[in-house]
């Protein structure tokens, strides 16, 4: 909730120099937020915020780029502009929380990379001469009990 209030109101402020798409992706972002807290159970809520805040990095990046105004800049512009940086800037930390919230949630580890990500569990998979084998409709004579000719 925390996280929630901080962003909305660097946002607000950030959008006193950033309006139109900076507002709408933050805003939106900020709205999945609201339905990450308010649904504690759901992996799907806080999996599209943490998404979300991941892609509005780059969008926030992207935007207060191209948008800054080179001009004469009062102190209200000043200050939007500081307020929606200091927003960029705290959003990977903001990341780091919300995945750890991911995880206590019961989300998996996103990144498997390698050696570093962790292997596979052996438990889900059916062994060969398990009871569940002789089951399968599909199976030879020879696993549902019956003779056959062994090869």
């Amino acid at each position: 909730q925390a996280i929630l209030l901080v962003h909305w109101i660097l946002t607000t402020w950030g959008s006193i120099v950033f309006s139109g798409p900076y507002a709408w992706a933050n805003f939106t972002i900020l709205a999945l937020g609201v339905w990450a807290v308010a649904q504690r159970d759901s992996i799907d809520a806080i999996s599209m915020f943490l998404g979300g805040l991941v892609a509005t990095i780059f969008l926030d990046i992207i935007h207060i780029s191209v948008f800054y105004p080179r001009g004469d800049l009062t102190d209200t512009g000043r200050f939007g502009a500081g307020m929606a940086i200091l927003s960029l800037i705290l959003k990977p930390f903001s990341c780091c929380f919300v995945y750890h919230m991911y995880r206590e949630r019961g989300g998996e580890l996103l990144l498997h990379v390698g050696f570093l990500g962790p292997s596979p569990g052996r438990s889900a998979y059916q062994t060969i001469d398990s009871p569940e084998a002789s089951n399968d409709p599909f199976a030879g004579p020879e696993s549902r009990g019956q003779p056959g000719h062994g090869y």
